[in-house]
């Protein structure tokens, strides 16, 4: 059990963010839930007997440490400096720490950081990978991104809460950076998987035989054994992980080469085709579904 005395305000208890919470509940810390959505407050609360906040002013008088699991980096932006007036970051006081698990763009993530270092407060990213089921079992992946060991010390047991591989990945927004990338990644293998599929599928070629054939070849990966065998092939396509959040950990992998001035074509076309996807099936669509659209291409 945990030692500390945080008092940990959790925003954003949705498929990822209510789960993890429930982890740091079970490991002791006291947390205070809130959630835009009254009815998904009210469900943590009923789940784990923790308290809710009403609004943000009341959650900045309780805690002391601030997570979110927001959709956007511009979502974390707005509701700690802008809703209720600022109430969130203006009541923190100084020396809260704000941790981010969102996935957020990395340059919003360092200009975030400098603005609520003006408010006395620190902020470091903590990006997850590893989907619902790891988010309910506490074995995320985690990428931290601090400028200060200070506050990456602080993160440390709260982090462990609900993730069993913590990565240190470099300064603020390096977090971020590193799982746009690799969502990024996964996103790249699994638009060349379906191509496989479909590409064979026209020539003769049975999925579930190609499938296995590649699975014990040099073109396995995480997507060939696990999306592709547990959910294309039986047409499930309930991965847990949305369509539109795929789409935007691209698009912020690709903005991220972009800025840094790497030429990175792959990112750009990969982009597009899961935009081109996204527009077509629905942000809230299970990314599995992307091969429905290619199908129809």
């Amino acid at each position: 059990m945990p030692t500390s005395s945080e008092s940990i305000g959790f925003i954003g208890l949705g498929t990822m963010g209510r789960p993890m919470a429930a982890n740091l509940a079970r490991s002791a810390f006291e947390v205070i839930g809130y959630d835009a959505d009254p009815n998904a407050a009210e469900a943590f609360a009923a789940a784990t007997g923790c308290r809710i906040a009403p609004a943000l002013a009341d959650l900045a008088d309780s805690a002391t440490v601030i997570v979110t699991m927001l959709p956007t980096g511009a979502i974390v932006r707005q509701v700690l400096l802008e809703a209720e007036g600022g109430a969130l970051a203006r009541g923190l006081g100084p020396g809260g720490l704000v941790i981010d698990m969102s996935s957020s763009e990395p340059a919003g993530t360092r200009a975030l950081g400098a603005t609520l270092a003006e408010h006395s407060l620190s902020l470091i990213d903590a990006a997850v990978s590893g989907g619902a089921a790891k988010a309910q079992d506490g074995t995320l992946a985690i990428m931290i991104g601090a400028d200060g060991e200070a506050a990456a010390q602080r993160a440390g047991p709260i982090l462990r809460a609900m993730g069993d591989r913590l990565f240190r990945a470099g300064p603020l927004g390096a977090g971020h950076a590193a799982k746009s990338l690799n969502n990024y990644i996964a996103a790249a293998a699994f638009t060349a998987a379906s191509e496989a599929l479909i590409v064979g599928e026209a020539f003769g070629l049975e999925r579930e035989t190609l499938l296995t054939i590649v699975n014990n070849s040099t073109g396995r990966n995480f997507n060939t054994e696990v999306p592709m065998t547990q959910h294309v092939l039986p047409r499930t396509f309930a991965s847990g992980f949305k369509l539109g959040l795929m789409t935007k950990d691209v698009a912020i992998a690709a903005g991220l080469a972009e800025a840094v001035g790497a030429d990175a074509p792959l990112s750009r076309f990969i982009e597009d085709r899961w935009a081109e996807a996204n527009a077509a099936l629905g942000p809230d669509a299970d990314f599995t579904r992307a091969i429905e659209h290619w199908e129809s291409e």
